[in-house]
């Protein structure tokens, strides 16, 4: 199978994401305030998969050794590098994720209950325990629980899968034009989060999707079961962000319905 294949394969699952209910349901600050609550989880086991692809494809133990593949090492490393430790609006050294939170911070969405949970899970072999232990609701669970089934497989090609497909590509640009026309000073009243979505916007352009798929086919290369592999789990993958963008989306509608019973 070539990436192309695959690509073709994957389109109608894509396209059910692309064009998903939920976008139409974000219309204020407050919409975006109770995406991020959930969509959180998702930001935040991003940097599993890709420490995970780090292990497996860079040399982190010692003594040193050169890699197979340099270009997939660049490439991973640049990535860790990004999302690890870039600079944030203020140029301090955080994560992309301490950044997403300092962003939920400015539309007072919770993060005490992310930073409570994601800090009782301690190691790999008891996480999926303790995930399902959570108060999270079952699209949450699910989508953690995929993560970390993909990790614990310590199959490149797996988690590869599960890294590159099933992304958010509509997210920041639709945040922007909300924030942009909430209010006098809209823009500028959130800076942060401006700020992180232009950034992913940035990293996300036209490099990283196709470094990712030529990660892919240097990890399954000729074995027809590997490439059978990634299509499986990147329709897992893509199957488990629908569910996670279906719960945002009722989570949305009975915010709404409340609003209009409060009337």
């Amino acid at each position: 199978m070539k990436t192309e294949n695959l690509q073709q394969e994957l389109q109608p699952l894509r396209e059910q994401l692309r064009n998903h209910p939920l976008y139409a349901q974000l219309e204020s600050v407050s919409d975006i305030k109770t995406f991020m609550e959930s969509h959180v989880y998702a930001v935040w086991d991003f940097m599993s998969l890709l420490k995970a692809l780090q292990q497996h494809l860079t040399c982190v133990g010692l003594p040193w050794h050169p890699e197979k593949d340099t270009s997939v090492a660049r490439f991973i490393n640049e990535i860790v590098l990004e999302e690890e430790s870039d600079f944030n609006e203020k140029g301090e050294a955080k994560s992309h994720f301490e950044m997403y939170l300092d962003a939920m911070q400015e539309v007072h969405a919770d993060t005490e209950k992310v930073l409570a949970i994601i800090s009782s899970f301690t190691d790999l072999e008891t996480i999926s325990a303790k995930i399902e232990a959570t108060e999270l609701d079952q699209a949450e669970k699910n989508f953690l629980q995929f993560t970390f089934e993909v990790i614990n497989s310590q199959q490149p090609h797996l988690i590869a899968a599960a890294f590159t497909f099933g992304r958010e590509d509509l997210i920041p640009d639709m945040f922007l034009g909300i924030i942009e026309q909430s209010g006098e000073h809209g823009a500028s009243k959130y800076k942060k989060l401006e700020y992180y979505l232009k950034r992913h916007i940035e990293l996300d352009g036209d490099e990283h999707g196709p470094l990712a798929l030529r990660m892919i086919k240097a990890l399954c290369g000729s074995d027809d079961q590997k490439w059978n592999d990634v299509l499986e789990y990147s329709k897992q993958a893509l199957h488990y962000r629908i569910e996670l963008w279906d719960s945002i989306a009722e989570k949305l509608k009975e915010n709404k319905g409340n609003l209009v019973n409060a009337l």
